[in-house]
């Protein structure tokens, strides 16, 4: 009869514990979110976003040599450098994925990849199409989300209304829209931006779900038992 208590004191601890672990889940590691889409679909007003309102998250800022718009900043949106300094940091083996899009080249630093992943931050790329597949072999873990707008009316819409572009890119950006969107399938999750606040809202509940996945918590498992 003395002995009673101390099955509910064992249940008790190990409840505590399991709690524990299970806040835990997770943590041990950073995540990669790609972020790709059509030009004009709002993919960078989203990300801008989700950084802006999220403790955890970092925003990958990738070089490009094409020329910057009015208002950007070097090292804002872009690292804006020249075709050669490109081609070196190619050589170089800097990049963990580079590609040329609409006439320029854009490429990922692989150090900042790296490092990010180290500090257990989830940094988020927005990156085209054929970027976002080249970093997914190479970091299979990365979340891949695609931004869509509401249909093709609405993304020209949105092109000619930003009047940052040429008509003729703006032709040009339309047509690579068709072939990007058939990529769709390659992706894990997809986002209609209809609405900016409700896009964003869906983002970060993509991003806040990955720390659930089990490929994440492997060491939780191998664990469990264990310590039981």
């Amino acid at each position: 009869m003395g002995s009673s208590p101390a099955f509910p004191i064992f249940f008790f601890v190990w409840i505590l514990e399991l709690n524990k672990r299970l806040n835990n889940l997770g943590k041990s590691l950073g995540n990669i979110i790609i972020i790709s889409a059509p030009s004009g679909a709002g993919k960078t007003a989203i990300c801008n976003a989700v950084v802006r309102s999220s403790r955890n998250v970092v925003y990958s800022v990738s070089y490009t040599t094409r020329r910057p718009r009015i208002d950007e900043k070097n090292g804002g949106e872009y690292f804006f450098v020249n075709r050669t300094e490109f081609k070196k940091m190619v050589e170089e083996g800097k990049f963990a994925e580079w590609a040329k899009v609409h006439g320029n080249y854009y490429g990922t630093s692989k150090v900042f990849l790296d490092k990010m992943l180290k500090m257990e931050k989830n940094i988020l790329m927005d990156i085209d199409v054929q970027g976002g597949i080249s970093i997914k072999k190479q970091y299979p873990g990365a979340c891949m989300i695609f931004i869509m707008p509401p249909d093709l009316k609405t993304l020209k819409e949105r092109l000619v209304s930003r009047n940052k572009d040429h008509k003729e890119i703006i032709k040009m950006r339309l047509g690579n829209a068709v072939e990007e969107v058939k990529s769709v399938q390659k992706y894990e999750y997809l986002v209609i931006n209809e609405k900016l606040d409700k896009a964003v809202v869906a983002v970060k509940i993509i991003i806040k779900s990955l720390k659930y996945k089990i490929q994440k918590n492997k060491k939780y498992f191998n664990d469990f038992f264990d310590r039981g």
